[in-house]
């Protein structure tokens, strides 16, 4: 068994082998112990990246392990855990203290754990790699969780032009436009049953649409050709709400985009130097 799993990391397993990992529940969805080992792999590094099945609340129980774990040196957080891991850290990056939510935590020299919050970033930067970029832009955000604020926070700072938040949770949007409000209190912000209409890009980033029959997070009958419609879910990469964009003409960007923006960010905070570098595609 040993032999599989270290075939299909990196090859080999040695008592030197650095150590990464994704905490989250469910994982099976998950593309980053993939796209991490291949990394490793093409650049030679002596490491493995696993995913761990950690239920809501476990976590505080689990990262007074993980904590003791040596040869641990870096973590991605996903859903549930991206705000129950920010009091668990002894330090927190700009835009998770912004925020409130971590996707990303790292071993400080000391042996603490600081994090970061890149989801935000790498949405934006994926939007901008398919060429939509949103400065300027009208933007409606469905989902205003984890995600949605990190997401919420890049396009301020890259000035869209006016950000519409819906969530289906009491109060979340109306908290989100306060805490925009006070970091960026020249964009305007609305909250309510805001819907796509008028809107240059609509953005789901709720997980409606991870699981078969799932609702969907908008109704596509409102879209219109022309508005770009970009999802969160990187699993599967053509949700019900990406497939209906598309069959109305509109552009779309897939979580994929997203998802391999957030690596690249989270790789490089990790010190994971060369990332890009003969990378596919």
């Amino acid at each position: 068994m040993s032999g599989h799993i270290a075939g299909s990391i990196t090859g080999s397993i040695t008592g030197a082998t650095r150590l990464y990992a994704i905490l989250g529940d469910p994982v099976a969805p998950l593309r980053s112990p993939a796209l991490f080992n291949a990394a490793f792999a093409r650049l030679g590094r002596d490491a493995a990246f696993l995913p761990l099945q950690v239920p809501e609340g476990a976590l505080p129980e689990v990262w007074a392990g993980l904590r003791r774990i040596g040869n641990l040196d870096g973590l991605v957080i996903t859903m549930p855990h991206k705000a129950a891991v920010v009091p668990l850290l002894d330090a927190l990056g700009p835009t998770a203290t912004l925020t409130g939510t971590v996707n990303t935590a790292r071993r400080r020299p000391d042996g603490g754990w600081e994090g970061e919050m890149f989801d935000g970033e790498g949405f934006r930067d994926g939007l901008e790699r398919a060429g939509h970029a949103p400065h300027g832009a009208r933007v409606l955000l469905v989902g205003c969780g984890a995600a949605g604020q990190a997401i919420g926070f890049a396009l301020a700072r890259a000035a869209v032009a006016h950000l519409a938040l819906r969530d289906a949770a009491r109060g979340r949007a109306e908290a989100l436009a306060a805490r925009l409000a006070g970091a960026f209190p020249a964009l305007p912000v609305s909250t309510g049953a805001a819907g796509p209409e008028g809107r240059d890009i609509v953005v789901n980033a709720t997980p409606l649409g991870l699981r078969p029959g799932d609702a969907l997070p908008l109704d596509p009958a409102a879209l219109r050709p022309g508005q770009v419609v970009a999802d969160v879910i990187p699993n599967p990469e053509v949700t019900p709400l990406i497939a209906a964009a598309r069959r109305l003409g509109c552009p779309t960007v897939t979580g994929r985009a997203m998802h391999e923006g957030q690596a690249r960010l989270a790789a490089a905070y990790l010190g994971i130097e060369g990332w890009e570098e003969g990378a596919p595609g």
